[in-house]
């Protein structure tokens, strides 16, 4: 994990607004060729941010286009009890993750295997590869069981949904880390901008903190960095404590409220966490219509100074930062997510180019 210098590189969050898995690779080595995201294309169903891990899953059905876990009778007790041997046998070695129920198919994820086919070729060399998952409580609150209701409230479920995502990043770590770069594995939470709603309202946060570290720590166990990407506002104290390694927020509309943790900001850079900015208007077309390189280079100089402001060192701050859209772009037209590509590349490559004319 050590070896990984960020120093303003460009990343994207994953999910492209294509067809085609060649395609969506091409775009990827062309925006962020040194630390390179496998791409999601939620044109396919099986894509979608729950679809895509819930393979494995005890209980899983599906009816028509409906995927639900079906909690009830002796069925879930039998094939929780499966789940639970299965896990155990690849988490204890005796047992290989790529044959098991949490490796990623190549029907419900092509972005990874063409990626995967890609690096041996690439010249330079990746300085990390960037894999992802989607988090426990949006998997959780968006996978409902046989009643409608989300499987995060069922307490046997949550823990399998836990330990489902947990072992589908050690399988990406694990396909990765061969290759001989860092490996960083995302746990993409959009429903934590929900936290504290009335819809959450019974989930603590003690709740999510353990869910979130349980899979960050299978992913430290792997030897690779942990990162959560949220793309709007939630509680930042929490997700600062987490044992995570890097943050990835909507700087451009919520730096405001990510300032408000100042302290814990603080504590997380010092310590060496990673900020990854999430420079680039994704959310609005007329904030991305508007968006250049100078606008938001100037965006995030005075972000910087405010951070430095705290008392965080500079360089510091530079040297563990990376650059990003504020969110996935496979909402977007083709035309717009080329534009939020372009000025990701554009937007570090300047950054970077005045870090080395220091």
């Amino acid at each position: 994990m050590n070896s990984f210098r960020p120093d303003c590189h460009p990343i994207l969050i994953g999910s492209l607004p294509v067809s085609d898995h060649q395609e969506a690779v091409d775009m990827v080595m062309q925006a962020t060729p040194r630390v390179p995201v496998w791409p999601q294309l939620p044109v396919y169903p099986q894509e979608g941010m729950v679809p895509q891990f819930a393979p494995g899953m005890p209980g899983l059905k599906q009816e028509d286009e409906r995927v639900y876990v079906d909690l009830g009778g002796d069925a879930f007790e039998t094939e929780l009890a499966a789940f639970y041997e299965e896990y155990l046998a690849v988490t204890e070695l005796s047992a290989p993750v790529e044959t098991s129920r949490f490796q990623l198919g190549e029907a419900y994820a092509g972005g990874f295997y063409e990626l995967k086919a890609r690096v041996p070729a690439m010249d330079p060399a990746p300085v990390a590869l960037k894999g992802q998952v989607t988090g426990p409580i949006t998997f959780g609150m968006g996978l409902k069981d046989h009643q409608g209701r989300a499987v995060f409230y069922d307490a046997n479920a949550r823990d399998a949904a836990v330990k489902l995502l947990a072992l589908k990043a050690v399988y990406q770590v694990r396909a990765f880390k061969d290759y001989g770069c860092p490996v960083i594995i995302f746990l993409d939470e959009p429903a934590l901008a929900g936290y504290g709603s009335s819809e959450m309202i019974s989930i603590s946060a003690d709740e999510i903190a353990a869910s979130l570290g349980e899979i960050n720590d299978a992913i430290h166990n792997e030897g690779a960095l942990a990162g959560i990407h949220v793309c709007a506002n939630t509680d930042w104290g929490l997700i600062l404590g987490t044992r995570v390694d890097i943050v990835n927020f909507d700087t451009y509309s919520y730096f405001d409220r990510f300032l408000l943790y100042g302290e814990q900001i603080k504590t997380f850079v010092t310590q060496g966490g990673i900020i990854a900015w999430g420079l680039v208007p994704t959310g609005s077309a007329e904030a991305l219509e508007a968006a250049t390189v100078e606008s938001l280079v100037r965006q995030w100089e005075e972000q910087c100074r405010q951070l430095t402001a705290l008392g965080i060192d500079r360089d510091q701050l530079l040297s563990q930062s990376l650059i990003s859209p504020s969110c996935g772009v496979g909402s977007l037209s083709l035309a717009q997510a080329s534009k939020v590509l372009e000025l990701t590349r554009e937007v570090s490559a300047h950054i970077r180019g005045a870090l080395t004319d220091r």
